[in-house]
C-alpha cells in the first residue's frame, strides 16, 4: 500500500491546479442567464452542414469542435449572446 500516499499527493495537486481558458478567444458575455442555448448554436451549424463533435464553454465563449461542410476538422469559437463567430489568436 505504498502507492496510497503518492495517489493522495497526486489528487491534492490535481485539485489545486486552477482550470484556465486556452486563450485563443475570449468573450465579454456577462451572466449565463442571458446566453443563447447551445442547442440553438448546434442547429445553426448543422444547417450549414457542420457535424458537431462537442460544444463547451471556454473563455466566456462557446468552443465548438466539428467537421465543417468540407469535412475539415475545426475548432471554432462563437459569442454566446449573438452566436456570431469570434476571431481567434494564433497558437
Amino acid at each position: 500500500m505504498k502507492c496510497i500516499p503518492g495517489l493522495i499527493t497526486f489528487f491534492t495537486v490535481a485539485i489545486a491546479v486552477p482550470v484556465h481558458a486556452t486563450g485563443l478567444a475570449t468573450c465579454d458575455s456577462g451572466p449565463r442567464a442571458g446566453w443563447q442555448p447551445q442547442d440553438k448554436l448546434e442547429r445553426q451549424l448543422s444547417d450549414q452542414k457542420w457535424q458537431i463533435r462537442r460544444i463547451k464553454v471556454d473563455g466566456g465563449c462557446y468552443e465548438v469542435y466539428a467537421l465543417n461542410d468540407k469535412g475539415e476538422r475545426v475548432e471554432a469559437y462563437f459569442h454566446p449572446l449573438t452566436l456570431a463567430p469570434v476571431p481567434t489568436s494564433q497558437r
